[in-house]
């Protein structure tokens, strides 16, 4: 059993009882990253438990020889998805693939995720075509963020001015 699988097993019951999501394990370079989700957000409360229930579990089990940072965190703006339920999550959103070595077609793809079950997933790309992937052909996927910066509105005069409160102007 791998390492990132050992971890998953032990940090799965720890995140439920804090009450969080447990969205993914990585280990590399000596760092062993927890990224927890709540719908809520996650606070520094969340990931200072989960730090320390997993720090006394990684104590007892040992299921990594040597020393390594235990590191837990939120995911950002760009979401790992691993699990089928996570790409249910995500459908309707931008998404990147890199399929496992050995598959047939490009072993990248991005588009929008169409659809998600236990089985795979959908995705259809900018220019309309869908692929679809089995989970255990994906190496990797995560959500794109896509930014649209708001539209610049139209000023209606030089003397329009700021206010800071109803009907007190600021600026010129």
């Amino acid at each position: 059993m791998a390492v990132t699988d050992r971890i998953d097993a032990m940090a799965a019951p720890l995140c439920e009882l804090i009450g969080v999501e447990l969205v993914d394990v990585e280990y590399e370079g000596g760092v062993l990253r927890l990224v927890i989700d709540h719908p809520d957000g996650i606070g520094m409360d969340a990931i200072a438990g989960l730090t320390r229930e997993m720090s006394r579990a990684l104590d007892h089990e040992e299921p990594i020889p040597g020393t390594f940072t235990l590191e837990v965190t939120s995911p950002g703006l760009e979401r790992s998805l691993r699990r089928p339920a996570q790409f249910e999550r995500a459908i309707g959103c931008e998404v990147a693939v890199k399929t496992r070595p050995g598959m047939d077609g490009p072993r990248r793809a991005t588009g929008v995720l169409e659809s998600a079950d236990e089985d795979g997933i959908e995705v259809r790309s900018a220019d309309g075509s869908s692929r679809v992937f089995r989970h255990d052909e994906i190496l990797k996927a995560h959500t794109v963020f896509v930014w649209t910066p708001e539209p610049k509105s139209e000023r209606k005069g030089k003397d329009q001015g700021v206010t800071d409160a109803p009907g007190r102007k600021v600026g010129p």
